[in-house]
């Protein structure tokens, strides 16, 4: 592994040492991670770092970042590849008892960082190979008492799962039984069932014989899908569960007329139309190219000020149904931010925010922008794990959830009794 160079101004040469194969072996890294990485890029990462030379570890991190990068939702995945890759002295001691047999460490582990499962697999892809057996022995052992692998990918959160993981989790957002919400409308249509006389379409029908023969005609109150209107938090910190859950909003578009759907950082972007392309692929990249401020900062209460002043007559109407997806981590003054909370959750008929810091056992309600918006919400839900996204339909289409979840009051009442 190539050590970088003290003197910034010193170049290395390609025939002196392996920075180009390393080059090389780490983009193909990338892109077992999930990365969409050509050849020619590869070939223009080791041109610019032949051309700028390497001075510090931060000026060849972003060096590569520039070249490799094309994608705001893969800084993640760079960040750690690159950390694990270009790795420290200390690191390379734990790689090496990581390929040495040794006891199993009960000891309680430190939670995995956003990404790793996905480049450690990647990375160490060719050396898992070497070290499984040919033929793996045969056993027999009683399955009753243990869970699929189906459930535990229902139950992990997303941004532990690896590439193969995540390929399978989108593929399971497209197939989830949407929600059964149908509401009844004042307008009417045809019946079959004696319910309701309908007198219009009665005198047509009679017209036809002169008046001679009258036969009643009947309707009943048409049942359509509620307007949802879906407001999705694309910051540093929520890009990447903003982009599984737009898998869901691309299955849930195709099968219901009204679905809205807006991205936010630090400013609003409506994404609706290009939610509506048939490949998820092409929707989901036109809509990162829409978006200008991915894997920003946020301001929830300044683009929900916008929302309410340019979208909610347009969108929020016949009883519709907002999903909220974000943190909550607001980084302005909270007093706009509980107001445009307010007028919000008065102008829908159900508020539904979507947290996935809820996925910790210990999360309190403590950050001022989450105690702003945390009363005027109807329901408070995480969104981290295939389980909590069919809890969620579940909860869209009955009104009941298979699991018991706090209401916002209780949450801001634990606080209260903290305090």
């Amino acid at each position: 592994m190539e050590t970088f160079a003290s003197d910034p101004q010193k170049t290395p040469k390609p025939a002196e040492g392996k920075l180009a194969d390393n080059i090389v072996y780490f983009a193909r890294t990338l892109r077992k991670a999930g990365m969409k990485v050509g050849p020619a890029q590869v070939n223009d990462a080791i041109e610019a770092v032949l051309a700028a030379g390497i001075g510090t570890r931060h000026d060849f991190y972003w060096i590569l970042h520039s070249v490799l990068v094309t994608r705001h939702e893969d800084t993640v995945v760079f960040d750690e590849a690159f950390r694990l890759y270009w790795r420290s002295r200390d690191l390379v001691e734990k790689m090496l008892q990581m390929f040495s047999p040794k006891a199993a460490d009960r000891s309680e582990r430190e939670k995995k960082r956003a990404a790793e499962s996905r480049v450690a697999d990647a990375l160490f892809e060719g050396q898992k190979n070497r070290n499984q057996p040919e033929e793996p022995p045969q056993v027999e052992f009683d399955a009753r008492m243990s869970f699929s692998g189906q459930e535990v990918l229902r139950e992990k959160d997303f941004a532990q799962m690896t590439a193969a993981e995540l390929a399978q989790a989108k593929k399971a957002l497209s197939e989830l039984r949407l929600p059964h919400d149908e509401v009844k409308t004042r307008r009417y249509k045809p019946s079959g069932r004696k319910l309701r006389v309908d007198p219009r379409r009665t005198m047509r029908y009679a017209m036809r014989t002169g008046g001679d023969l009258i036969i009643p005609q009947f309707r009943e109150p048409r049942v359509v899908h509620p307007p949802l209107v879906v407001l999705a938090d694309i910051s540093g910190s929520m890009s990447q569960y903003s982009r599984l859950f737009l898998h869901f909003l691309h299955a849930l578009t195709e099968h219901r007329r009204h679905v809205h759907t807006f991205l936010f950082g630090t400013r609003l972007t409506n994404i609706t139309r290009q939610m509506r392309y048939r490949d998820i692929d092409a929707a989901i990249d036109d809509s990162a190219r829409a978006v200008e401020d991915w894997s920003g900062g946020t301001r929830i209460g300044e683009t929900l000020a916008t929302f309410n002043r340019q979208w909610s007559r347009r969108v929020l109407s016949q009883g519709a149904i907002v999903l909220l997806i974000t943190d909550g981590l607001e980084r302005d003054e909270v007093d706009g931010l509980e107001h445009e909370m307010d007028r919000l959750h008065r102008s829908c008929r159900r508020l539904i925010w979507l947290n996935p810091l809820l996925r910790f056992e210990g999360f309190q309600a403590k950050a001022k922008g989450v105690r702003a918006m945390l009363p005027h919400v109807d329901e408070f839900r995480p969104v981290h794990s295939l389980e909590t996204i069919s809890d969620l339909c579940l909860a869209l289409g009955t009104g009941t959830s298979s699991n018991r979840l706090k209401t916002p009051m209780d949450w801001l009442r634990e606080l209260d009794r903290a305090a």
